[in-house]
């Protein structure tokens, strides 16, 4: 027989004990029905709307502190009054807020106290300025005499952990609190750091929880909002992130609050737009020509009638700007160092209306392959790197990212590294991109990676570029010494003029450049004869042929060059064969993740570019099927593609072999009484 018993709460058991610490310490503790800041509890009210609408889940005490550098930091505590409902993590030791499927894991969220509030300072990341929470969970049970027994689980939540949540330490109070422990506590915080590998890890699970952001949002826009033409969804994105981004102390981001949906000229929601990307770009000091070309290609979308009209009390604009804060909002404002807007645009391919033709120009090169790219060019905190078909800029963003990594780790003077860091982003990058849809997504992928849009150029780099910076200082050569792309596969010799130009303008460095395969087979003979007159293929690279699985299904070979040192026909070429990359590739739209690394993926690449540098003395992972060392003929311009020669001739092993197996089978025959002359060898 089965007894049913109810387990009941001690939660107000706990939040009287928690809320008591609290009095002690003469802190300004306040319950969720009371209001400790607007801004935060309009962040978490934007939350609840946006999830159900019910506030069910509100943190049971919410906190405002301030430490002695005057920063304030939001305490969020949750209670929960059972026993072993602290905290639920992953077989990774994170707080486990995502289901397999990268969706919220409301289950966990609602059931453990520490998930839950780590939940709730999320929302603070995502809809207001702060950008270091305390976040504390609180458990407790009764024993057998009543006496109440707790637990303590204190996490900070922020941009430096991509909003996951580390743990500060073991408490057994809420004393660290206290005005005269709170410092120390801080001090203890700022200390926390992510190994490497850890973050890698967030990195990699944000930018799949990314990917479906980004195709619910395609969808939604899609589907419900009606009367958008291709190019205005994208300016719609890519004005609602800039209106939103805000400046510390000087342009307050853009709340859906402050749009009115009035029909007063002057004061429509595309007006309000429109005047905080002004004051943004203004105080970002991007040069003039630029701002107003950006502020004119997207004030034609903005300012549009229909997309102003207002019904039911709201416009188009504001319905469409609330989308993108919501479904976007807390991947760029922890600051993701990813080709945001790359995968923003590989969504919105679709949008953009280009003809079948023109498919395989505009496909977003996947960013693992943007950094293997970057590190074939040898990309350094030094480099001055270009790209002629910039596309999403994703190749400039790697690039960056590698720049600024290196200066981190080279760079120990806090004041050279910000000097350093701003010459990165302003001098040392220059990208040039002929469509202006796709030129817009370019700059909202610079301005938020933080601001490398200075030199990202909205003209033809065949016909009109000269070499030189486009904004700035124009009279002044860009000296390039690292060149990467991915060109548009129909231009003429498949892209390879594109890179013909470009070494051309270069007086040293290195060049990687991923292209359809043909162009070296082929396609771009007079182009490579021309290339080799003044430059060195140094590797010919085979790619995965699923590497744009869902884009585009051409064969292509990665192509990495020392600039100006001709070519001579005793010059060492590395082939790789690099067609099992360690990933396996699915074009699933409903699945959770569409790369998988199966086999080693990571030490591939990384074995890859040692490869590459130094030669046959790293080869580990790959076979000598897969690399092999040879020659080209400079004046061909179509051996490129070269594959290890396989040695026909038989060796003693092999006759051994056929004497063996013969033998084998003609003994099986006799003791299955066949006689084997009457039998076929083939049969």
């Amino acid at each position: 027989m089965k007894i049913k018993t109810t387990v009941q709460s001690i939660e107000p058991n706990i939040a009287d004990l928690a809320n008591g610490w609290l009095k002690s310490y003469k802190l300004d503790y306040k319950l969720e029905q009371e209001s400790v800041n607007a801004e935060i509890d309009k962040a978490l009210q934007d939350y609840y709307s946006k999830n159900g609408g019910t506030g069910a889940n509100r943190p049971d005490a919410k906190i405002l502190l301030q430490d002695k550098n005057l920063n304030f930091f939001p305490i969020l505590i949750e209670y929960k009054g059972y026993k072993d409902k602290l905290v639920k993590l992953d077989a990774d030791g994170q707080v486990e807020n995502r289901t397999s499927k990268n969706e919220p894991n409301f289950k966990n969220i609602n059931s453990y106290a520490v998930n839950g509030a780590v939940h709730y300072a999320n929302a603070l990341l995502h809809h207001t300025s702060y950008t270091d929470i305390i976040a504390i969970g609180m458990t407790g049970h009764k024993n057998e005499t009543g006496k109440i027994h707790h637990s303590i689980g204190v996490y900070y939540v922020s941009k430096s952990n991509l909003g996951a949540g580390q743990k500060v330490g073991e408490y057994t109070d809420f004393s660290f609190l206290a005005p005269k422990n709170f410092d120390s506590f801080i001090d203890k915080v700022k200390t926390l750091q992510l190994t490497p590998e850890e973050l890698e890890k967030l990195k990699e699970q944000r930018e799949k929880e990314i990917d479906q952001s980004l195709v619910k949002l395609n969808n939604d826009i899609y589907q419900n909002e009606k009367g958008l033409g291709e190019n205005d969804r994208v300016y719609l994105v890519a004005a609602s992130i800039i209106a939103t981004l805000g400046i510390p102390g000087k342009v307050a981001p853009l709340e859906k609050s402050d749009l009115k949906s009035s029909t007063e000229i002057g004061n429509k929601d595309g007006d309000i737009i429109v005047r905080k990307i002004k004051a943004f770009l203004d105080n970002k000091e991007i040069p003039v020509e630029k701002k107003n070309l950006i502020l004119r290609t997207l004030e034609n979308t903005l300012t549009t009638e229909n997309i102003n009209k207002v019904e039911n009390g709201e416009s188009q604009l504001k319905r469409v700007f609330t989308k993108i804060v919501d479904d976007l909002g807390i991947y760029y404002k922890i600051g993701l160092t990813t080709d945001f807007t790359g995968k923003l645009f590989n969504e919105m391919y679709g949008w953009l209306g280009f003809s079948q033709d023109k498919l395989n120009d505009v496909v977003l090169t996947p960013s693992y392959v943007a950094n293997l790219l970057v590190k074939l060019a040898r990309v350094n905190k030094d480099s001055y790197v270009w790209d002629f078909a910039t596309g999403s800029a994703g190749l400039l963003v790697a690039a960056m990212n590698e720049m600024l990594n290196d200066a981190k780790q080279n760079i120990k003077s806090p004041q050279e590294l910000t000097q350093k860091e701003i010459k990165i982003k302003t001098e040392q990058l220059l990208g040039l991109e002929l469509l202006s849809s796709v030129y817009m997504l370019a700059i909202l992928n610079m301005i938020l990676m933080g601001d490398g849009s200075s030199n990202i150029l909205n003209i033809d780099s065949i016909k009109d570029f000269d070499g030189k910076y486009g904004f700035g200082r124009k009279d002044s050569k860009f000296p390039a010494d690292a060149f990467i792309l991915n060109p548009p596969y129909s231009a003429l010799g498949n892209g390879m003029n594109f890179v013909e130009k470009a070494l051309s303008m270069m007086n040293k460095g290195y060049a990687a450049i991923i292209i359809q395969s043909s162009s070296g087979s082929g396609k771009a003979v007079d182009y490579n004869k021309k290339i080799l007159a003044k430059h060195t293929l140094l590797a010919s690279i085979k790619m995965p042929v699923d590497i744009f699985i869902g884009k585009s299904s051409v064969n292509t070979n990665i192509y990495v060059f020392k600039v100006n040192e001709q070519h001579h026909k005793d010059d060492i070429v590395k082939f790789i064969d690099f067609s099992n990359d360690g990933y396996s590739r699915t074009n699933r739209k409903k699945a959770s993740n569409n790369l998988k690394d199966t086999d080693k993926a990571k030490e591939r690449y990384e074995e890859l570019v040692n490869l590459v540098r130094f030669g046959k003395s790293k080869l580990n992972l790959f076979t000598d099927k897969e690399y092999y060392e040879g020659t080209i003929n400079p004046n061909n311009g179509a051996d490129w593609n070269q594959v290890s020669p396989t040695d026909a001739k038989p060796t003693i092993q092999d006759f051994k072999k056929t004497v063996s197996d013969y033998l084998a089978w003609e003994i099986s025959s006799i003791l299955t009484q066949q006689n084997p002359k009457e039998e076929s060898l083939g049969k």
